[in-house]
């Protein structure tokens, strides 16, 4: 398997051919589209110049001014009626000009050798030293009409220049596959520590440190890697939390049944008996109030996309709560007093009705005999907020940021005191949080507790 350092090499380095390629193909095109038309306009005004220089200087000496051309840069063939052919200049590699060429230029037409040479590659185009690459212009000298033929000697004019774009063109290459090489190495070694990083994660060390410091997409992936193995850590370590606590919660009950059996088993009065039994029954009742608010966690959890949202009044929801447990404070002799207006919503009713049965029974549970309860309902703008408050034990501020976790209970107190799965405010908290609201709370210890959950009014439904 090729490593993502070479694969990136290679690609680059394909991309530089690639784009080097398809350069020189543009280049061609507009060579042989455009420039090589150019070039055959410029030859045939040179070549005309010329031959007007020579026909107003019939005293010039012919051959002494194409040898002096010849040795400033032009490749030139001259050719008259009688047939005599000359030479100047550097000499062509081919001399393939053919006779009709010639015969239509002492006849006084142009040959435009240049613009219609063959469309074959630039460089052959452009430094083609051949005879038919060339112009002609006809011209008279001393009554005797000849044929001028030119082009540039390359080799000449640009012959140190071949060699300086030699150069550059293979300083370039060679610089830049280096410079790849160097640059590339540089971007894939924080994706090296990083796939190190994650084989440790897979092995269950969280402790990793990512020595990247960079300012780019790699530095903030590297950040958000840090970020997550941190939640990682801390997840792993509420699972083994989970893990204890359900074992714990479940054993007990079950321990407890075990011995109270024992107890049924053994010869005892009706009334002995009849205490076991409702003792069995209440560690059942316990068993089966921690499964069902597990089953309720897993399915808000697992029905993000099913919110079951319809139009309700959620005051009479609410009092329909505080009637369920009336019971419940008139036992500890508890007042209720509260404020709901009209109020309605569209939410998930089962759902919602969760949320203030943990919450008034949170309220019950925490405190004291003949306390009190108030709660309320007060319509905003775009939603509703509505606030529970008792004047119970309440809780250290320390305690208040992880009442929302799963099986945590704030103190030991409350849970000798009071028997409890740790599970309310974690689903209170996940379905307030499926519903697109908040929920607050204040608290201080030996004064009281109160929550407050502000809902939109209107829940919208995911698709």
């Amino acid at each position: 398997m090729r490593s993502l350092y070479s694969k990136f090499t290679l690609t680059t380095i394909l991309i530089m051919l690639l784009s080097g390629l398809i350069s020189f193909s543009v280049s061609n095109v507009y060579y042989q589209k455009e420039l090589k038309r150019q070039n055959d306009t410029k030859l045939i005004s040179i070549a005309m110049d010329m031959a007007d220089f020579i026909g107003s200087h019939n005293d010039t000496d012919l051959h002494s001014y194409f040898e002096h051309l010849g040795s400033i840069g032009y490749q030139i063939f001259i050719v008259n009626k009688n047939g005599e052919e000359i030479y100047y200049g550097a000499g062509f590699r081919e001399y393939n000009l053919p006779e009709e060429a010639k015969e239509m230029v002492l006849d006084g037409e142009e040959y435009h050798g240049v613009g219609a040479f063959p469309h074959k590659t630039f460089v052959t185009g452009f430094f083609a030293n051949e005879l038919k690459n060339t112009v002609g212009i006809p011209f008279e000298y001393r009554g005797l009409n000849y044929g001028l033929f030119i082009r540039p000697d390359i080799k000449l004019l640009f012959g140190e220049l071949h060699s300086l774009i030699a150069w550059l063109v293979a300083g370039m290459i060679v610089l830049s596959v280096i410079l790849v090489l160097i640059s590339a190495k540089y971007l894939i070694r924080p994706i090296g520590k990083l796939n190190r990083a994650t084989s440790l994660i897979a092995a269950g060390d969280f402790g990793i440190k990512l020595n990247i410091k960079r300012r780019d997409e790699i530095g903030e992936l590297a950040s958000s890697f840090t970020k997550m193995a941190i939640k990682l850590e801390k997840t792993n370590e509420m699972r083994k939390e989970f893990i204890s606590n359900i074992s714990h919660d479940i054993q007990s009950p079950l321990s407890n049944i075990k011995g109270y059996m024992k107890l049924i088993k053994a010869v005892g009065t009706q009334e002995e008996t009849r205490k076991n039994i409702d003792a069995v029954d209440s560690e059942i009742d316990r068993l089966s109030t921690l499964t069902r608010q597990l089953l309720l966690l897993s399915s808000i959890d697992s029905r993000q996309d099913l919110l079951n949202a319809q139009k309700y009044d959620l005051s009479e929801q609410i009092k329909m709560v505080i009637r369920q447990y009336q019971w419940n404070l008139s036992e500890k002799g508890m007042m209720v007093s509260y404020s709901l207006p009209k109020a309605y919503i569209v939410a998930d009713p089962p759902l919602l009705y969760s949320v203030w049965e943990n919450l008034l029974t949170n309220s019950i549970k925490y405190s004291s005999e003949n306390g009190e309860i108030d709660i309320k309902l007060v319509e905003q703008e775009e939603q509703y907020e509505i606030s529970i408050k008792d004047n119970g034990i309440g809780m250290e501020q320390d305690e208040l940021a992880r009442i929302y976790d799963r099986f945590y209970r704030a103190d030991t107190s409350r849970t000798r005191s009071v028997e409890g799965s740790g599970l309310g405010l974690a689903i209170v908290h996940s379905i307030v949080y499926l519903h697109n609201g908040k929920i607050n709370v204040w608290s201080i210890k030996g004064k009281g507790t109160t929550f407050t959950v502000r809902l939109p009014k209107e829940v919208v439904k995911t698709k």
